[in-house]
């Protein structure tokens, strides 16, 4: 399980700056085919930093992305899009102004398989099934917990191979959090691969098989869901602890 050699996708030694600020210190991660693995951590920590730099939003100062075998450090986030990654992103940058069923027609842009995109957006409502009643609904008047799912919606739209999701969680009402969750594990059965970056630490836990817990910009543990669950250094990570 934690043959890095073998995986789908993998991180070596990865450096991002912000000007004068080390936001990631060198930080090397795995995943492999059909896994789903949490990035934890609080803060600041650099796992959103982390998924920007993977999908190319953010650049790396040192450092090498590897995707199924091949180096897309320098790949510009349209051509990780086309190769099979697609981002969630934290604070879901949905286009309010267009409906749901737009939305979710932009996310399969990068595609040009017809039949395979209207058997995605079917899929999408029975995962989903609030987007099926809103689809004519201007994505910007969805409350929060249906603007995430219409986020993660549209992310599956570009049928990656790898899923990356950030926070998922953030501003979504209990209940949805539970569905959105719910549609997230029902993925996991389908054999998705996903990076999952989610201030929730039982929640993220309990769906993935591994996690890395970032402190400041460096990994400070690495474990099976299970190890993690009961390790109090986790916890401690999450407030931030600096000693």
């Amino acid at each position: 399980m934690n043959d890095s050699h073998s995986a789908m996708f993998k991180l070596q030694g990865l450096q991002v700056r912000f000007g004068a600020v080390r936001a990631l210190k060198g930080i090397s991660l795995h995943v492999n085919q059909g896994e789903v693995v949490a990035l934890l951590g609080a803060n600041g920590a650099g796992k959103s930093t982390t998924l920007r730099t993977i999908s190319g939003l953010s650049r790396p100062s040192a450092g090498n992305i590897f995707f199924a075998g091949q180096s897309i450090t320098t790949f510009p986030s349209t051509k990780i899009v086309r190769l099979g990654i697609a981002h969630s992103p934290e604070g879901r940058r949905l286009f309010g102004g267009l409906t749901v069923a737009e939305n979710l027609r932009l996310g399969s842009c990068s595609r040009s398989d017809t039949d395979g995109i209207a058997a995605d957006t079917e899929r999408m409502f029975s995962l989903f099934p609030i987007l099926r009643e809103r689809r004519p609904q201007l994505a910007g008047t969805l409350s929060g917990g249906e603007q995430q799912q219409l986020a993660l919606a549209r992310a599956l739209m570009a049928a990656p191979k790898l899923l990356l999701l950030d926070e998922p969680s953030l501003g979504v009402a209990p209940l949805l959090v539970k569905h959105i969750f719910e549609a997230l594990a029902e993925l996991k059965r389908q054999g998705m691969t996903m990076l999952l970056v989610e201030q929730n630490m039982k929640l993220a836990l309990k769906l993935a098989d591994r996690a890395y817990v970032l402190r400041t910009g460096s990994i400070a543990l690495h474990g099976s869901s299970a190890e993690l669950l009961s390790d109090d250094r986790v916890a401690q990570a999450y407030l931030g602890a600096a000693q």
